[in-house]
């Protein structure tokens, strides 16, 4: 029976892989990104699955920190419009949800922000703004399109072994770049964590 070792082994491995790819994401993606969400007079962000959580925490610190932002689906989202922006967290870039999104986002004259791990992906070529957390690609396959297929047949390819995949792998980038963001967006808005707890949910 495995003990804690292996669990602390694994979690080395992961912090390790992500460590080094941090150092291969773009300084001038970051800083197109952050000047597209300090300009945007609203932000939308999206995401499916794992993802999605990462999109809905990514939308809780942006009102923390007193940018208006908006989660998409959600009963209480407003109409975009231009002015607005999108951002949409997608590893793949293909999600069919994700795509729709990215879609209308461009219709409706928003600009479009996207995280994700492949720039050529369907989002990616829509996109105004990209922000690549490198990975190595699937091998002998395409990408799968849509999150249920993905979930149901593995259509990751491992990378931190032996429990972890690429989906982790972006999902764990993605939450440490978005609260990176966030703190270097309280730096340049002079946001105290005084004014970041008076807008703390006091009521649950």
């Amino acid at each position: 029976m495995s003990g804690c070792g292996d669990v602390k082994m694994i979690m080395r491995t992961m912090t390790d892989e992500i460590s080094r790819r941090i150092e291969e994401i773009s300084d001038d993606e970051i800083s197109s990104f952050t000047s597209s969400i300090l300009t945007a007079r609203r932000i939308y962000v999206a995401g499916a699955g794992r993802s999605g959580l990462i999109a809905r925490a990514f939308a809780m610190r942006l009102m923390h920190i007193g940018l208006e932002s908006y989660v998409v689906g959600e009963t209480v989202t407003p109409a975009m419009e231009p002015g607005d922006a999108g951002v949409v967290f997608s590893g793949t870039g293909e999600t069919n949800s994700m795509v729709d999104i990215a879609e209308s986002t461009k219709a409706l004259g928003g600009t479009l922000c996207l995280i994700t791990s492949h720039r050529g992906s369907s989002i990616g070529k829509l996109a105004d703004y990209i922000v690549e957390i490198p990975l190595e690609p699937p091998e002998d396959r395409e990408w799968p399109n849509t999150f249920e297929v993905r979930q149901l047949t593995g259509g990751y390819k491992s990378l931190f072994q032996p429990l972890a995949a690429i989906g982790t792998f972006f999902e764990t980038a993605a939450m440490i770049f978005s609260d990176a963001l966030i703190a270097d967006l309280m730096d340049i808005r002079k946001c105290g964590i005084e004014e970041v707890m008076k807008r703390l949910s006091n009521i649950q």
